[in-house]
């Protein structure tokens, strides 16, 4: 059965405390979920300013394929204003639950019904497809929330959508919630909150019940604790649902053939726009897309991936465009580390490779992540091999003060030949790596992907541990350095990528 997604990534994601969208921020995540496939937008809630206003009519003009939905209250200067925009649709909401009639709205029952039924023809009149919500559904009388349904499929209602808005349900009372609307003559929505971590489970459990489209967000992202999240319902759906899946019985009276138009191999890109638009970081260990998803630190599991990949991942990450990560720390077992030796281009014996190994566990229990300049460090100094560094810094001079452009000088040895350069930034670090790009600028044009910086210990003199990302064409390293100097620091983790990059190329 092929299912319909809204997302609200741009509405109901931007409720997130700290999150607000420009016009052309929106304009990117929508043209992003256009291309995955995502077949309704909810662009925004058009009565909202006049900014929000703008920012939805860039997305309406901008000819995607996708649906383009305004958010309105059950009121006609709602509507008007999504008619404004251009707008396809309206999600036309309505609080049904007796909490929120009585001490939200301040009204009876039946002025909400009367309001909702107006506000849904004045819609239809206009054109607009209309998705009739109710608004805390989950709390609402089941006999009153069928009749607001009902009423509003007899005036021109093209769809109908239950909202969980404060999480309430359990699967098992999704799925019994949800059996109970399939059959009211609509296609059915499914829109569930995660305050009890469970909107994704209640989501799959209300398409199982005949939800024929379910609202999500990327990354889960709105309001309190968020929404449920787009990509784990996609790969849920496509691997636990799917008729791949063989190690799960099936029930036969249960259709699990679930369908929807996403490019599920975008989701990983789609998750990180989002999360660097947003400003919302996600935690490691986040389902699908965290940085930790794909990631193998014990050296069972890290043995077992390597010899088949679906012994510890329940799913490639190439099905979802993310990577998988060996990472090198106390839990680290030898055939992971030799991976990783390997992917360095390093050949070490078993001699070799049990004292690089020892090396390893010993700074892993000093609670240190081993990085891959880390080990190309300690290889090297295992295998007494002297990696030939075809660029070294010789000298760092660097003028700064409140009333003075922060300038840089560099001294660089190339080949045994001295180049000095000089170069100016906004800051100090700035200025130095600008120096320095002037100066190998004969040899590479690498470019500078991202730059991070951590203060290891406390104090003034804390370590600083400066980690970079390079480009060099198609090729990306990264590269790090721990110094007291945050200036020393940035040039060195600077220099050792491009050393890498250039070594790569040769």
């Amino acid at each position: 059965m092929k299912l319909r997604v809204l997302d609200t990534t741009l509405r109901d994601g931007e409720q997130t405390p700290g999150i607000s969208l420009t016009a052309s921020e929106k304009l990117r995540i929508a043209t992003k979920l256009d291309e995955i496939g995502v077949n309704i937008i909810e662009a925004g809630s058009a009565i909202t300013s006049h900014g929000e206003r703008e920012a939805i009519k860039a997305v309406t003009g901008a000819g995607l394929n996708a649906e383009i939905a305004s958010f309105a209250r059950a009121v006609r200067v709602d509507v008007d204003a999504a008619l404004e925009c251009g707008v396809d649709s309206v999600h036309l909401v309505v609080p049904t639950s007796d909490l929120h009639i009585e001490y939200k709205l301040k009204k009876t029952r039946e002025e909400v019904l009367s309001q909702a039924i107006d506000a849904c023809q004045y819609a239809v009149d206009h054109g607009l497809i209309v998705e009739l919500s109710a608004e805390d559904a989950t709390r609402s009388d089941i006999n009153f929330l069928k009749k607001v349904f009902s009423e509003g499929i007899s005036v021109g209602a093209n769809r109908i959508c239950a909202c969980d808005t404060v999480g309430m349900l359990t699967p098992e009372k999704s799925y019994d919630f949800y059996s109970k609307l399939a059959t009211l003559g609509a296609p059915l929505s499914v829109h569930c909150h995660n305050d009890f971590g469970l909107a994704v489970a209640n989501t799959l459990s209300a398409i199982r019940a005949g939800a024929t489209e379910f609202h999500c967000t990327v990354n889960g992202i709105g309001e309190r604790a968020g929404n449920a999240a787009m990509e784990e319902i996609i790969v849920s759906l496509n691997t636990l649902y799917g008729e791949e899946n063989s190690f799960l019985s099936k029930p036969e009276e249960d259709n699990y053939n679930f369908e929807t138009d996403i490019n599920i191999q975008e989701l990983y890109s789609t998750s990180k726009l989002v999360a660097r638009l947003t400003g919302v970081y996600l935690q490691p260990n986040k389902a699908i897309v965290g940085e930790n998803a794909f990631a193998h630190e014990s050296g069972i599991h890290a043995d077992g991936v390597i010899k088949n990949a679906a012994t510890y991942e329940p799913i490639t990450p190439e099905l979802v465009g993310h990577r998988r990560k060996f990472i090198m720390g106390k839990h680290i077992g030898t055939k992971g580390l030799k991976n990783n030796l390997n992917e360095l281009g390093i050949k070490a014996n078993e001699e070799q490779l049990c004292e690089i190994f020892e090396k390893v566990k010993s700074l892993g229990d000093m609670g240190k992540c081993v990085t891959d300049v880390d080990l190309q460090a300690i290889a090297d100094n295992v295998l007494e091999f002297e990696r030939e560094q075809k660029i070294k810094l010789e000298e760092v001079t660097i003028v700064s003060g409140n009333k003075v452009i922060p300038t840089a000088s560099i001294k660089l040895k190339v080949d045994d030949k001295d180049i000095l350069e000089a170069g100016v930034g906004i800051g100090p670090v700035d200025a130095a790596i600008v120096a320095v790009k002037k100066g190998i600028s004969e040899f590479a044009d690498v470019e500078l992907e991202e730059y991070h910086v951590d203060a290891i210990t406390g104090g003034t003199d804390a370590l600083i541990d400066v980690i970079v990302k390079l480009r060099l064409g198609d090729k990306i390293i990264s590269a790090r350095s721990t110094q007291p100097d945050i200036i020393n620091a940035s040039v060195e983790a600077y220099l050792s990528g491009v050393n890498r990059l250039l070594e790569a190329n040769d």
